[in-house]
């Protein structure tokens, strides 16, 4: 893993009167109302938040899952919510990895295949892509003895160990985590947090959306989200 980029006091993202609204049975929900916040690069931030609170909206603003429906919102120097098309793959390819709840890894490839994956649009050599894919894995505990397993016959903190290699396979700056840990135990889940610790010692900021207060009080900085709205901030610029 690369550790090129160095925690900085700039702000590796703006948002301004960030809002996310969605039209419901006549009305209007307000998934993300009117949200402004700094966050530092190279720090472990948690949203924190019940279900419904908004959180994985505001992930899914971050990543460019979903587009904005007021304000602005710039992210490591791109602004999110003028993204279309070519540009708005490019920016979920190259700035941003995501590691999610129920891992999403393809079933039908290997451990080093679903590392492999999102190498395939860089500019990497097949053989390079390989080597970094296999010296990934091992960097979060999966060995040589794994790398032909199916996610179905790995374990839930394997399985998550190989969506954190995927999601930083293309060197992102930025790493988006919409419940890590919930479908892991306690004991596991602590070692999940522990690595995307680690991603934040080689210079990348990891945002977790989390419902756990336990996984909140292990970042630097954290919001707490309710009706769409920040409620609570601890930490950042």
């Amino acid at each position: 893993m690369s550790d090129s980029r160095s925690a900085s006091v700039e702000p590796v993202v703006l948002a301004d009167s960030l809002a996310k609204h969605f039209p419901s049975g006549g009305e209007v929900v307000k998934a993300v109302d009117d949200v402004s916040f700094r966050l530092p690069r190279g720090k472990m931030i948690a949203i924190l938040g019940a279900s419904g609170s908004g959180k994985s909206t505001l992930l899914n603003l971050l990543g460019a899952l979903d587009r904005p429906t007021g304000g602005q919102l710039l992210v490591d120097g791109v602004a999110v919510n003028a993204l279309r098309g070519g540009r708005e793959v490019a920016y979920r390819r190259r700035k941003v990895g995501f590691v999610f709840q129920t891992f999403n890894l393809i079933p039908q490839m290997s451990a080093l295949e679903n590392v492999l994956l999102p190498m395939e649009f860089t500019d990497l050599a097949p053989r390079e892509q390989e080597e970094r894919a296999r010296q990934l894995l091992r960097a979060v505990g999966i060995g040589n003895e794994r790398l032909a397993h199916r996610p179905a016959t790995l374990s839930g903190g394997q399985q998550q160990r190989v969506a954190i290699a995927r999601a930083v396979a293309n060197d992102p700056a930025i790493v988006l985590a919409d419940e890590p840990t919930a479908n892991l135990d306690s004991k596991t889940g602590r070692k999940i947090v522990e690595l995307l610790h680690k991603l934040c010692e080689q210079g990348r900021t990891v945002i977790v959306a989390t419902h756990d207060p336990a996984i909140a009080k292990e970042a630097e900085v954290m919001f707490e989200m309710e009706d769409g709205q920040i409620v609570d901030q601890r930490g950042g610029l």
